[in-house]
């Protein structure tokens, strides 16, 4: 069984370079870290999205939750794409990051389909200002109805502390941190990344 997972495993990292990622790790869950206050950053200073999407704070469980959950999985996948910096300051980020979404929720989907049927995908951005930032308000928390982009939109890393900086640093990946409160630096990459629970 341990032969058999590993290479689900692999076949899986590779579906995810296949479908864009830059970079792709199989890791332990024991090396998410989660912290409270990376979730409350989300708050104050608070984010632009904030309470506009079921997959954001505060209508998501949050970090106790998140830490609760990884008790139930034993691997995870961890992918980034790099891009240039200035792409984070630019028209092309909504793009970008509506890629991130669409590669965290394939393998999602790909990897419930391998086996590992509690997959769950996490990425960086809120699917508010991805997917529906032409509508008002989102259809779930509006009218109770149903996420317009089920397939593709997942919830944020941030919103449940997730310590992205630390696992991109476990994953000994070079990391180029671009906040809106700095300018883009000519031939620096800048990272985005996702995160698929597997088993």
């Amino acid at each position: 069984m341990l032969d058999e997972n590993l290479t689900k495993l692999k076949d899986i990292a590779n579906h995810t370079e296949k479908a864009g990622a830059s970079s792709v790790k199989i890791i332990s869950t024991k090396d998410i870290h989660v912290d409270h206050k990376l979730a409350d950053m989300c708050r104050q200073p608070r984010c632009e999205n904030y309470g506009l999407s079921k997959n954001c704070p505060p209508h998501i469980p949050g970090p106790a939750y998140f830490i609760k959950k990884l008790t139930s999985f034993e691997k995870a996948l961890f992918f980034k794409i790099d891009v240039p910096s200035k792409v984070l300051f630019s028209n092309e980020r909504i793009e970008l990051f509506q890629l991130l979404h669409e590669i965290a929720s394939g393998v999602e989907q790909y990897a419930i389909k391998s086996g590992f049927i509690n997959a769950e995908a996490y990425a960086g951005g809120s699917c508010k200002g991805l997917f529906c930032r032409d509508y008002p308000k989102c259809n779930q928390l509006s009218s109770g109805g149903k996420c317009r982009n089920p397939l593709i939109a997942r919830p944020s890393m941030s919103g449940f502390g997730i310590d992205v900086a630390r696992l991109a640093k476990k994953a000994e990946w070079q990391t180029e941190w671009v906040t809106h409160d700095k300018k883009p630096i000519d031939n620096k990459t800048a990272n985005v990344y996702g995160l698929i629970l597997l088993y």
